[in-house]
């Protein structure tokens, strides 16, 4: 198997495996508890949130441990939104589902949503969101990087527009944190720990004091009396470990990312056409479309090739992908698009073969009778 879908999720890195075994094992003791191993799992704990604040490199705040990143960003949202006096949140298109579906469930409950649009580059005209950033306005919820296309957004000046009218920023940070700075400035920032080859079930929330929303679970309160639920050692543990190492080795990755990237291009040729912004993007995502190709017939033909037609959350749906949509696409061009993750445990070798085979099927596609 060739993996190359980093952007749904990465491989765990062996030394975060390591880590987290003996808290899987005989260290399995409750962190809330008052016991000796109960105050040994809290320290773990406390270790770990250190490496993920580290990582972001952020000062003026804290990070609260949650179930994942989608968890996170409905904590954030509907938590602001609980006690906001301002009834406005201004957002993006071509934003994750987490952010999408909580801004419509959102306007159920009275909060005026604007959704920004995008060019065909898949950036925001800042312009326009200056002109939707105003005095009514209690949040404005931005990505860093488009777990679709990898476009960067310009999230510093977005960042300056919401609180020169005295609003917060939320940073859907999910597919850049570990890969490329966070940039300062937002007041909430969420983080998954299986995006930096971490364990799934773990993400986080960091907060500028004085910025905590509501609480989204009610409980014991047992994460800083912001987040109800015992947190499990092992996966705190887990995420911190991936955090350090991401931290130490993100020069290093960025420069095999790079790598990894020109040689995809080189490889796969003529008849391909990079989705979104080619300068303004993180080049571990390479979503790319071919006149006339079905990418999920292809993803069928490539069994041994994993890959992916955008979002795995939003895989399953059937429908085109409301990102490439909203560049501009068809429908046609839509399901004619495939996306390409690569990272830190890629081979140049291995991303060679596979998108060679990749050229291939879809070659074999074209010569097909309609």
């Amino acid at each position: 198997m060739i993996y190359l879908d980093y952007q749904a999720t990465t491989p765990v890195a062996p030394e975060v495996a390591a880590a987290m075994r003996p808290w899987i094992e005989e260290k399995f003791a409750n962190p809330h508890s008052p016991s000796k191993w109960g105050r040994e799992a809290a320290a773990a704990i406390e270790v770990a949130r250190g490496q993920v604040e580290r990582a972001l490199g952020l000062t003026g705040g804290r990070f609260a441990f949650t179930s994942g990143a989608t968890e996170a960003l409905n904590w954030a949202l509907k938590g602001t939104f609980e006690t906001a006096k301002r009834r406005k949140l201004v957002t993006v298109a071509t934003e994750h589902a987490a952010v999408l579906d909580t801004a419509e469930w959102l306007e159920g409950q009275g909060v005026e949503v604007v959704r920004l649009q995008v060019g065909r580059d898949g950036l925001l005209d800042l312009d326009m969101a200056e002109a939707a950033i105003d005095d009514k306005t209690a949040l404005v919820a931005v990505m860093l990087v488009n777990n679709e296309i990898g476009v960067i957004q310009p999230i510093v000046e977005l960042m300056r527009m919401a609180h020169a009218v005295g609003a917060l920023m939320l940073c859907d940070a999910v597919q850049g944190y570990g890969r490329l700075a966070v940039p300062e400035g937002p007041d909430l920032i969420a983080v998954s720990g299986h995006k930096i080859h971490g364990p799934k079930g773990i993400g986080g929330l960091w907060m500028r004091k004085g910025c905590e929303p509501a609480p989204l679970l009610h409980g014991g309160g047992q994460e800083q009396g912001l987040r109800s639920g015992t947190l499990s050692p092992a996966l705190c543990v887990g995420m911190g470990g991936a955090a350090h190492l991401a931290a130490e080795r993100r020069e290093a990755d960025a420069v095999h990312v790079e790598k990894l990237y020109q040689f995809a291009l080189t490889t796969l040729g003529q008849g391909w056409f990079v989705n979104g912004s080619t300068t303004h993007r993180y080049h571990g995502n390479l979503n790319l479309r071919r006149d006339g190709l079905d990418g999920a017939r292809l993803i069928s033909d490539m069994r041994n090739i994993a890959f992916s037609l955008g979002s795995a959350c939003a895989s399953g749906s059937g429908r085109p992908s409301h990102v490439l949509r909203a560049i501009g696409l068809t429908d046609a061009q839509a399901r004619s698009s495939i996306r390409l993750g690569f990272g830190r445990y890629t081979g140049e070798e291995e991303l060679a073969s596979a998108c060679r085979r990749i050229n291939e099927a879809a070659h074999a596609q074209a010569q097909l009778p309609a």
